[in-house]
């Protein structure tokens, strides 16, 4: 999943970005409002994490901002900010934000709420996905295919969790790189290919992540031996 960092105090950026990118997430960042405005407008993001007072603009005006944009229903917005008034709070959640959250704060709160809201049009109620034999502990950071652990990189578990909230539904190259990859990454690259690639290596010979040609991926909800066992087509 990709998150957007509107921050500008830069040693809390950096600090979010390690843990979340530790998290399985990937994390772009604007260090003020005009910045954040055109990240938006660019890439296609599941979570905002919004502090408030922003140089150049002002975060209740950006969450409307969001709110009213084309896809601005889609995303999940929490309000991080130290303004602890109970007008502000109450505001905060008027404008649009699904969550707020008053610094000082613990980072284990900030990434359980960030769980919770990216699981809320998910078929999850936990922090645990389950499809066919596969298992993934988003709060663990960890995966399983039939009870065995996957020892998966940080851009693996990213598609693996990707394609679990959609099993059964084609997502695109292009998809998967929006939403996996942060803005660092060259849109002209392989490395969505290589990565699905090393995964099923991962998974095992069983047929769980397939290609739809000029489509893109499909994740299985049964093993695709047990699939053609049974008469399944596909």
């Amino acid at each position: 999943m990709r998150l957007l960092v509107v921050e500008d105090e830069e040693d809390l950026v950096d600090a979010l970005r390690v843990g979340l990118v530790r998290a399985g997430y990937a994390v772009d960042v604007a260090l003020d409002a005009p910045q954040a405005e055109e990240k938006l407008q660019v890439n296609s993001y599941d979570l905002v994490l919004l502090d408030l007072n922003l140089p150049g603009g002002d975060g209740f005006d950006l969450c409307r901002t969001i709110r009213r944009s084309d896809d601005g229903h889609a995303v999940r917005i929490i309000m991080v900010t130290a303004r602890d008034r109970l007008d502000d709070r109450v505001r905060g959640l008027d404008e649009g934000a699904d969550d707020y959250l008053v610094k000082p704060f613990a980072f284990p709160e900030l990434l359980a709420r960030v769980r919770a809201l990216l699981r809320r049009d998910t078929p999850a109620r936990t922090s645990v996905l389950e499809v066919g034999g596969l298992r993934l502990d988003t709060a663990r950071v960890e995966a399983f295919n039939e009870g065995r652990r996957l020892n998966l990189t940080p851009k693996e578990f990213g598609v693996l969790h990707y394609l679990m909230t959609r099993p059964g539904h084609v997502v695109s190259t292009e998809e998967l790189l929006e939403h996996v990859w942060d803005e660092h990454t060259d849109p002209f690259t392989n490395t969505v290919r290589v990565t699905v690639g090393t995964l099923r290596r991962k998974l095992g010979k069983d047929g769980l992540i397939e290609t739809v040609i000029s489509r893109g991926y499909r994740l299985r909800e049964e093993p695709l031996e047990t699939a053609k066992a049974s008469g399944t087509k596909g």
